[in-house]
């Protein structure tokens, strides 16, 4: 028996010599986004775009060779270093003009090139993934050299990181030399308090040779390789009909179905990127900065729900666009579309589940609270509610060096427990976070919030091309307003009617997430340390024993916290309480007129203004003309989130500048 490897299919076509080379075309106007107006033919479309990119590139590295002061933070030290990157950087730029002219008059590749899910792969695991991690320890390790070569410390410096030797190690096969500056420490850096830089390096590079290997992993024009759709049709079981099939077609024929993929995962990746900015700090002194870690969480935490958003709403649009269901019979997401009503109906009772008991408990607290009975309140000191769970996996995490990882000297991160704080200048960096009752009510706040998101935004997806009311949703389009009582009533239906909904209950959840940290950490993490060690947080502590009721978020948190921000105007923190402060509340509050009173109020008001510009001739060029209500409540949530985000970032810098 002879094993052969299959033959290669050259799957990827070129068309050469397509297009003439002529200077004649420069002495003309492009306006490149009239030309593509004008052709739907996808091909050239996708051919110049290609181009354009390349053109683009070409002037980035132009720029980048004049713009010397660039290789300050890069680690260019010297005038050598200096003319090296010049003079790369514009061979670079020639090579892209080549380029960009090779691939669109000599070698111009056809339409199934720009769609071949296994080349994209490929491309983006290895260039974008693999060499952009490699890029990146680079600079680490560019950084560690010319720490290590300092005038000061050149001696010592050679010595501990073995830069004298240069790539002889690594051509030599001799890599355990390596092994000073690629290391596997854990922890924080016993200086500076944030990750070790040499652990940074180590991780990238091994992240780059783990993706530069899987950038090889998807099949092309050789006869190796896995195949995306082999992959997702051979995926059946007993519930789910024909399986994946067909679901290879969507992705690789929707722009919204591959979009709304992207964002889901981008905006859970960058939810996650929040979680660990605090808990395993990746610059110097970046733990001690309190402004600058509350800033990032809330950033993060913000820009991954609108991600989230982002990919129920491209969801929508292609149920609406470009779903069709006659030739998705009995795959996995026709069977899930059948079982909408009883997905929506468990979710709604997940809701109200959450709902009426979490808040129950806040209330009950409040009660007691109010009747001066503490000891029959829930919380550390009385009736505790210990999240046993999250306080397994705390303790798991903190005992893993010892368990489970011999390898590593200490656990991923200090907010697990097993060790003690670290400080730095007298300003606590990061101890050990404990759990207790306070956290258990707030983390079913946050599940309340997230079940009641999700209950929306899945709502507007699987009833986007048809429900039971309307029938024929598809052909009304992404959004429409009220069909009258014609057919039951059809107002707030539309899929961006449950976009709206879902963009509201997203700014209340996340609302509650940052409000959280932030309590959270300037209660049990942030403060000060004397000489004698002693620890003074920012609250002192008050978390655990204020956060357990509805009262203890309006006074101690809410009212007691934007004292700074009230009483900023004259002091050096005044620009928040001006501007921001002011500003977006009006913002915010002016989003109400459009959000509660649906179209009549300020429509009048609109239409006063009209009149009294009129009556004194003082009549704008452009009359104005009534807003829809889809377009009432597009401005509506739009000054809400944006008065809303401005507040809050307000409130929270001019705080922790006051206080940090």
């Amino acid at each position: 028996m002879i094993i052969r490897s299959p033959k290669p299919e050259v799957k990827i076509l070129v068309d050469r010599d397509l297009i003439k080379t002529s200077f004649e075309e420069w002495a003309k106007q492009g306006h490149f986004s009239r030309t593509i107006a004008k052709t739907n033919d996808l091909e050239e479309i996708s051919r110049k775009v290609l181009i354009a990119h390349f053109g683009q590139l070409s002037i980035i590295f132009l720029w980048l060779s004049g713009m010397y002061f660039h290789g300050a933070p890069s680690g260019i030290t010297s005038e050598l270093q200096l003319y090296c990157t010049a003079i790369g950087a514009l061979v670079f730029a020639a090579l892209m003009l080549f380029s960009g002219w090779f691939h669109y008059h000599k070698v111009a590749p056809k339409l199934a090139w720009f769609q071949d899910v296994e080349s994209m792969l490929n491309h983006h695991l290895t260039m974008l993934l693999g060499l952009g991690s490699l890029y990146w320890r680079g600079i680490k390790y560019m950084y560690l050299y010319q720490l290590a070569n300092s005038k000061r410390r050149r001696s010592f410096g050679l010595t501990l990181f073995q830069f004298a030797e240069g790539a002889t190690p690594f051509f030599t096969l001799n890599w355990s030399k390596y092994a000073e500056f690629l290391t596997f420490h854990g922890g924080l850096d016993l200086v500076t308090r944030g990750l070790w830089l040499t652990d940074i390096a180590h991780y990238h590079l091994a992240i780059a040779i783990l993706f530069l290997l899987v950038g090889h992993m998807y099949r092309t024009n050789w006869g190796i390789g896995h195949v995306i759709k082999d992959i997702l049709e051979a995926h059946k079981g007993p519930f789910k009909g024909q399986g994946h099939k067909g679901l290879y077609e969507i992705l690789t024929t929707s722009w919204h179905a591959q979009l709304s993929l992207n964002l889901a995962m981008l905006g859970s990746l960058t939810i996650v990127v929040a979680q660990h900015m605090y808990s395993m700090p990746p610059y110097p002194y970046l733990a001690t900065d309190y402004g600058t870690q509350l800033s990032l969480f809330t950033h993060h935490m913000w820009i991954g729900k609108f991600l989230i958003i982002g990919a129920a709403t491209h969801s929508a649009i292609f149920m609406v666009r470009n779903y069709d269901p006659t030739t998705r019979y009995n795959n996995l997401l026709d069977r899930v579309f059948r079982h909408r009503d009883a997905i929506i109906s468990h979710l709604n009772w997940v809701c109200i589940f959450l709902g009426f008991h979490i808040f129950g408990l806040y209330i009950h607290n409040d009660t007691m609270s109010a009747l001066g009975r503490s000891q029959d309140m829930f919380s550390d000191i009385a009736i505790q509610l210990q999240p046993v769970f999250a306080q397994w996996i705390q303790n798991t995490h903190a005992l893993a060096p010892a368990a489970i990882t011999p390898g590593a000297t200490v656990s991923t991160s200090l907010t697990w427990g097993g060790g003690d704080l670290v400080a730095v200048g007298g300003k606590v960096a990061l101890l050990p976070i404990p759990l207790g009752t306070a956290d258990f009510l707030l983390h079913h706040i946050h599940a309340f919030t997230i079940h009641i998101t999700v209950l929306i935004l899945p709502k507007g997806v699987l009833f986007a091309h048809s429900s039971r009311l309307i029938p024929d949703k598809a052909n009304l389009a992404f959004r429409f307003s009220c069909d009258g009582p014609g057919r039951g009533g059809t107002c707030q239906v539309s899929s961006w009617d449950h976009v709206f909904l879902g963009l509201l209950r997203m700014y209340n959840a996340i609302s509650v997430a940052i409000f959280h940290f932030s309590w959270k950490m300037q209660s049990d993490v942030w403060g000060s340390v004397s000489d004698q060690g002693m620890i003074t947080h920012i609250t002192g502590g008050n978390f655990a024993q204020s956060s357990i009721t509805i009262n203890g978020w309006l006074c101690d948190f809410l009212w007691a916290q934007a004292s700074q921000v009230i009483q900023s105007y004259v002091s050096s923190l005044s620009t928040y309480g001006l501007f921001f402060f002011l500003g977006a509340h009006f913002l915010w509050a002016f989003s109400l007129m459009f959000l509660f009173s649906e179209r009549g109020y300020w429509q009048e008001l609109i239409e006063s203004i009209i009149l009294a510009h009129n009556k004194l001739k003082v009549v704008p060029a452009t009359q104005s003309r009534a807003l829809s209500i889809v377009q009432g409540r597009a401005v509506g949530v739009t000054h809400y989130l944006l008065g809303g985000i401005a507040t809050t970032w307000a409130f929270f810098l001019a705080r922790i500048i006051a206080v940090g």
